[in-house]
Formats: structure tokens, C-alpha cells, sequence
């Protein structure tokens, strides 16, 4: 598993690189925002721990960036900051971060976040059956993880979908009609290794309707049932 530390603190980041490195990851360094995007478009990184305060580009227009960048891998981001309050957590989680880690923090709990993040992409992969969902508008196809949107009876329009997309695009398309809460998508995509707000829910099923929604502001497909939580509907 390779890893992009994003840190400008010296003795931080290598900090951060030798426990990881005692763990086998193999990790590489950027102490700016535009280092660490040209390291990202170069090595395609499965996890980016990424600093809140850099100079240059922050740590939120990088993270911006970087999920807007079409890429083949759709790395997990573990946010770093010296910062506590609830509303610095909520503005790196919106910007599609997926976990938040406090400075100071000991090695052991920065390792074991890692593992949790990572661990979350290999279960995805163990427990996808091989199946193909067909609805009115879409066709996902588990066993070649591919997404596409019907635009007549003739014509079928392929969605560029990040691992996550397509995994909570195909947890959707399987129970059509069944309302799920954020903590129950959160067992289904990430089980019991989870850690961080769950309203990094909202977050990437907002990005699922900018890609599958006509409108996303008004949803036809995943509806928000308020107080209880989003149900696919494709009659």
C-alpha cells in the first residue's frame, strides 16, 4: 500500500514516514498543496494523510482537487490538524476527507487509522458478489465493477464513479426502496472499522447525485426521507 504524507513540519512528517515504514507501508513526502497534487497525479496513492495548514494550497483546496481529479484510484484522506472544534472536522469531511486526526496524536492510533481506512477497500472487494442490478435507468455490474445510465431503450451512458460511488450506488440499486440511515450504510461500505463523522455520508451521496441526478438540488433516485435518513427509487 502506498501512502502520501502531506505535512510541512519536518519533524512531523518524518515522524509519520518511520512509523509507517515500521509497518512495511512504503510512504513518500510533499511539505506543500502543489507537491502533493503533482506526487498524486504521478503515483496514484491508495491513502493521503494531509495537513490542514500548509502553505501554498491548504489542505482543503488540495483535498477539493484532488476528488475532483479524475484518476484510477480513489484514495482514502486522512486529514491532520492542531485544531479541536466540531466545525473544522465538519469543513474537511464536506470537502471529502475520510477521516479527521487531532495533533498531537500517538503513533499507535495514526497506524491504527490507517489500517481502518485501507482495510475498508479490501472488504469492499471481498464481498461483492458477481451480479448484475438492472433498473429502469441504470445497469451496475458488480463482477466488472462498471455503472452505466439508460438514456433510451437503445442507448446507455457509462458513469465515471470513484470506488466509493459505485459501491453505495450498488448498495442502493440491490434494496430499492429500503431506507437506509447513515449508520447502517456505514456497516454496509465500511463495517465495524469505521472511524470519524458520519455525516461523510451526506458527503459522498452528494456527489453520487451530481453524477447519476438529473437534477441533483431536486433528486429523482436517492431520495432524502428526513429524520430517517436516503432510499433509491427507480420505477
Amino acid at each position: 500500500m502506498n501512502i502520501l504524507i502531506v505535512e510541512d513540519e519536518v519533524e512531523i512528517a518524518q515522524l509519520i514516514q518511520q512509523t509507517l515504514e515500521r509497518e512495511s507501508f512504503s510512504c513518500r513526502l510533499a511539505n506543500n498543496g502543489l507537491e502533493a497534487l503533482e506526487i498524486f497525479q504521478q503515483q496514484q496513492p491508495d491513502l493521503i494523510i494531509l495537513d490542514l495548514m500548509l502553505p501554498g494550497l491548504d489542505g482543503l483546496e488540495v483535498c477539493t482537487r484532488i476528488r475532483q481529479k479524475p484518476s484510477k484510484k480513489d484514495p482514502y484522506i486522512l486529514m491532520l490538524t492542531a485544531k479541536g472544534e466540531e466545525i473544522d472536522r465538519v469543513i474537511g469531511l464536506s470537502t471529502g476527507a475520510d477521516d479527521y486526526l487531532v495533533k498531537p496524536f500517538s503513533p499507535r492510533e495514526l497506524v491504527a487509522r490507517v489500517r481502518a481506512l485501507l482495510r475498508r477497500s479490501l472488504r469492499q472487494v471481498e464481498q461483492q458478489p458477481t451480479q448484475v442490478y438492472r433498473t429502469s435507468h441504470f445497469i451496475v455490474d458488480l463482477d466488472r465493477h462498471t455503472a452505466s445510465r439508460r438514456l433510451n431503450s437503445e442507448q446507455e451512458e457509462p458513469l465515471d464513479l470513484t470506488t466509493l460511488e459505485f459501491n453505495l450506488l450498488a448498495t442502493f440499486i440491490s434494496y430499492p426502496g429500503r431506507v437506509w440511515s447513515r449508520t447502517q450504510l456505514i456497516d454496509k461500505l465500511w463495517g465495524n472499522d469505521f472511524y470519524g463523522d458520519e455525516r461523510v455520508v451526506d458527503t459522498h451521496i452528494r456527489r453520487l447525485r451530481k453524477k447519476i441526478e438529473p437534477d441533483s438540488a431536486n433528486p429523482t433516485f436517492i431520495k432524502t426521507i428526513v429524520g430517517l435518513g436516503y432510499k433509491f427509487e427507480d420505477g
